[in-house]
């Protein structure tokens, strides 16, 4: 029977299976100390436990559900990790550096079912969920190379915007949250943590409720109905009017700003036109809205997009600032590497279908 990770556990979950095994509830503090703050690989090197403690961790839990396969550097400090899971699937996780601290872009599924025609995620259609502690994982496979380079680098930033769609796998997501948040263990702000939709609605709704100080995004990356659901096939059950009204109940909700995700594609949805259509679509959310303008990172498979040129960019970012929508262009990271999300994965799934033919 596959055992279920430690690090899908939250503390007070942790503590409630301690007691139920007939041990003291401070057992879960000393294992969080050791996960989190100590950073141990093994139980075994858990030295304060008894060993009938271990033992019994060891028989319910495992403490390495990933394995390295590959890691790609970039010559700006990007870090692209690809990890296999214990069933064989490959997943995805990125280490990105900036001025304010380290950030880690991690996989929430196995693939993809979203269907956005420029996403190299959506190669390979959804084959299941990750666990919370998959999920979780990620971050500790990442703070465990940074440790190994001995320079007191520590994840302080998370976006969950890796292959699959957060919202799609809620439970699981919301579980992460709460272990890399807390105060005992990695206590990575709530702030610094930004999870991003391509617009599930029912989900949008249910989120604003949950009193988090999650930051939250959306994936727009287009003005309207017709072009939106031509790019992201979501966009004919999860039209553009329900998903505004979602976002207006968000915002009323909890008060916090919202970003807009915008992938400009040359000639595609990067227009003057396109531009005042956003400008129309958001207006009345200004105050709390803001528009992250993104340069495509081209995948080999869709040849009929095209990184929007410098000038068409720069036009829709001052048509927008004109017009009150703060916005910005994102800083392009990873040029030199299979940057696009899904990318080293499709590449690799690729070479392995190729290798077992021959």
């Amino acid at each position: 029977m596959k055992k279920e990770s430690i690090y899908g556990l939250t503390f007070e979950q942790l503590q409630t299976w301690f007691t139920e095994q007939g041990q003291k509830a401070f057992r879960a503090t000393q294992v969080w100390d050791w996960l989190y703050i100590k950073r141990v690989k093994s139980f075994e090197e858990m030295t304060n436990l008894k060993k009938d403690c271990i033992q019994l961790l060891e028989d319910n839990f495992s403490i390495q559900t990933l394995e390295l396969h590959s890691k790609q550097k970039s010559k700006d400090g990007t870090e692209k990790f690809l990890f296999r899971l214990s069933d064989g699937n490959l997943i995805e996780t990125v280490l990105m550096r900036f001025h304010y601290g380290s950030s880690v872009c991690v996989t929430t599924q196995v693939g993809c079912n979203i269907g956005c025609s420029f996403c190299a995620s959506g190669l390979l259609s959804k084959d299941r969920d990750l666990t919370s502690g998959e999920i979780v994982q990620q971050i500790m496979n990442v703070q465990h190379s940074m440790d190994e380079a001995n320079d007191g680098e520590r994840v302080s930033h998370i976006v969950v915007m890796g292959i699959g769609e957060p919202f799609d796998n809620y439970t699981h997501m919301m579980n992460f949250f709460r272990v890399v948040n807390s105060d005992r263990g990695l206590a990575i702000g709530a702030r610094h943590i930004t999870v991003s939709t391509s617009g599930i609605i029912k989900k949008i709704y249910q989120f604003a409720e949950e009193k988090l100080q999650v930051n939250l995004a959306v994936s727009l990356h287009a003005p309207n109905n017709e072009l939106r659901s031509r790019v992201m096939k979501v966009n004919k059950a999860q039209p553009i009017e329900k998903l505004m009204e979602a976002v207006d109940y968000y915002l009323e909700k909890t008060n916090r700003r919202i970003t807009f995700e915008y992938i400009l594609l040359d000639g595609v949805n990067d227009k003057p036109e396109h531009a005042q259509q956003l400008v129309e679509l958001i207006k009345d959310k200004k105050r709390l809205s803001y528009v992250n303008l993104i340069p495509y990172n081209p995948v080999d498979e869709y040849i009929q997009y095209k990184q929007s040129k410098k000038g068409s960019i720069l036009t829709f970012y001052d048509i927008l600032m004109k017009n009150g929508i703060q916005c910005g262009v994102r800083h392009e990271q990873g040029s030199d590497i299979d940057a696009a999300c899904g990318q080293l994965r499709s590449k690799q799934m690729k070479k392995d279908r190729e290798k077992a033919k021959s």
